[in-house]
């Protein structure tokens, strides 16, 4: 299979992602180009729904003049200015403290974490409280654009297996790790498709 693309590659080794990929077509990963951004809206994101999360993130932009903020900035702000006119949780604020202040100190070296593996960013992150394997993952993903990162906790990505599997049950971690296994080296992009294709289901 030497000179196949990404997606025939996938579509040669599993014909139900080939099916996936022909019915959304082209993949296009949207790459977050600033990191501590991508990590702060990660956080200002999690766990709630995408309109909610996109009023705070608003209201977030438009405190800062619609400048994203320094880590600085970020940590001289009041967070009762924060939890009352932004509306983030006193966790989530928290959290993007604790990140703020990693990255001032230089605990956590944003501008050279490219260069690290996989594991190592992953590591690297999880010291900042809030921010887990699945954040971290979302980050490899569409801000180091790392093409062989596979998040089996997402929810879901296991709802779009068991759909693409036709499963009666959400699948067990160890049907995930054996099917994504075909995928590599471009599980990234797997991803991406069962992502995308629920929102073919729900049509």
């Amino acid at each position: 299979m030497i000179g196949d693309s990404p997606l025939e590659l996938l579509s040669k080794r599993d014909v139900r992602i080939g099916q996936i990929i022909n019915s959304v077509g082209s993949y296009s990963i949207e790459r977050h180009k600033d990191s501590f951004e991508s990590l702060i809206r990660s956080i200002i994101y999690q766990q709630l729904s995408g309109k909610a999360a996109n009023a705070i993130y608003q209201r977030f932009m438009v405190y800062y003049d619609n400048s994203f903020p320094t880590p600085k900035k970020i940590l001289a702000t009041d967070p009762k200015i924060l939890r009352s006119k932004v509306g983030l949780s006193n966790r989530k604020i928290e959290y993007i403290m604790d990140l703020s202040s990693k990255v001032l100190s230089g605990e956590i070296n944003l501008e050279n974490i490219s260069q690290l593996e996989d594991e190592e960013v992953i590591s690297q992150l999880s010291k900042v409280k809030g921010i887990g394997r699945w954040t971290a993952e979302m980050f490899l993903i569409f801000c180091l654009s790392r093409e062989d990162v596979f998040p089996d906790s997402d929810l879901g990505i296991k709802r779009a297996i068991q759909r693409m599997y036709e499963l009666p049950d959400i699948p067990t971690n160890e049907f995930i790790m054996k099917i994504s296994s075909h995928w590599r080296p471009y599980r990234s992009i797997a991803a991406w498709y069962l992502w995308k294709s629920l929102n073919n289901y729900k049509k």
